[in-house]
């Protein structure tokens, strides 16, 4: 009989042993980061463009105010997919819950597949990539229209002039959509006639604006660095002296455009981005319009619904009549133009990367 009740006794003991460590088991689970915690990576395409340091602190402020651990990552440069495929992986080991990536470039794909495989809610942000369906959801800003913003504004300011055209871009060895449609956004906005929407750099050299003729000298890789677009305006200017409009992909090139350009004068300087410093820019005359961007509104939105969807709630959706959910653009200038809405710099250093 004692023997029999001892028997018993261990045998519970034992359940509830197991029982404890099963259940502390399911209290680490990769999947939560620790506790319950959700936990998210956000991957961007490199760590030293002010655009990504803001991307990355709104992230990670507003998992702190959430309850999401977010982990940060970047290639070593743009255009680094490589570097960009090592942390989608390590965002599997890990066992999170989503990640959020600004790709850089199409060989970034397959492994996005593969997180999105292995049960991850993959959202881009600033950059769609190609396809859209590639990621769950893109946030971003509409970088078409933010092109088409500063063409409508170089237009207005030419008032029929010839536009000498340089065209900095990002790349010339990869295709990128926040490249693209930038470019041919600006070139729509200025009423120049694109060929493939999806393609830099085939449309006519020379022909007719919405005001006038315009020739396009060159279509230059900037890599999105402030020595990239020195560079690149350094090659254009080799090409034709007189070019009197700068298209540039973001600000940090606008800037190398500018030490290029040197003591020239009446070259209007146009871009992308909208950061404190790009504003800055133009209230010094260096960019004479900038489309501004808001990425901690796409970091904050990104973490937000990964941890709606972690908690049961729904998914995003796209905003109507896009592939993609709308951050919002607003041209910031100095010099408004009639027909095209914008703020000042005082107005836009408020907003700035908000």
């Amino acid at each position: 009989m004692f023997s029999s009740t001892r028997s018993r006794r261990t045998a519970a003991l034992a359940a509830v042993g197991a029982a404890s460590l099963l259940l502390a088991a399911c209290g680490s689970g990769g999947g939560s980061g620790g506790g319950d915690k959700v936990a998210v990576t956000l991957i961007t395409k490199n760590s030293s463009n002010p655009f990504f340091v803001t991307m990355q602190k709104g992230a990670k402020a507003a998992g702190q105010k959430i309850g999401v651990k977010v982990t940060t990552a970047a290639g070593k440069e743009d255009g680094d997919e490589q570097g960009q495929i090592s942390a989608i992986e390590d965002s599997i080991a890990r066992g999170d819950k989503g990640i959020l990536i600004t790709p850089n470039g199409p060989g970034v794909n397959p492994a996005i597949k593969k997180a999105r495989d292995q049960g991850l809610y993959v959202i881009a942000l600033d950059t769609p990539p190609d396809p859209p369906n590639t990621v769950d959801i893109t946030f971003a800003t509409d970088n078409f229209k933010a092109g088409e913003l500063v063409g409508q504004w170089t237009k207005a300011q030419l008032k029929g002039k010839k536009a000498t055209i340089a065209m900095l871009d990002l790349f010339n060895d990869k295709i990128v959509s926040v490249d693209y449609d930038r470019d041919q956004g600006f070139l729509t906005g200025m009423g120049i006639d694109t060929k493939n929407k999806k393609k830099n750099g085939d449309e006519a050299k020379t022909g007719k604006y919405d005001g006038g003729d315009y020739e396009i000298v060159c279509n230059e890789p900037t890599q999105g660095a402030e020595d990239g677009g020195r560079t690149a305006m350094e090659n254009c200017l080799t090409k034709n002296q007189n070019i009197n409009v700068v298209y540039t992909i973001n600000e940090p090139a606008a800037v190398g455009a500018h030490g290029a350009l040197g003591s020239a004068k009446d070259v209007l300087v146009v871009s992308v981005d909208g950061g404190c410093d790009g504003v800055n820019q133009v209230k010094k005359g260096v960019i004479g319009a900038t489309s501004q961007q808001y990425p901690t509104k796409m970091a904050e939105l990104g973490v937000e619904a990964i941890k709606k969807i972690a908690d049961g709630g729904a998914k995003p959706k796209n905003t109507s009549g896009l592939d993609f959910y709308d951050t919002g653009v607003q041209l910031v200038t100095d010099k408004p133009a009639a027909g095209v809405t914008s703020i000042d710099t005082t107005k836009g250093a408020q907003l700035c990367w908000g």
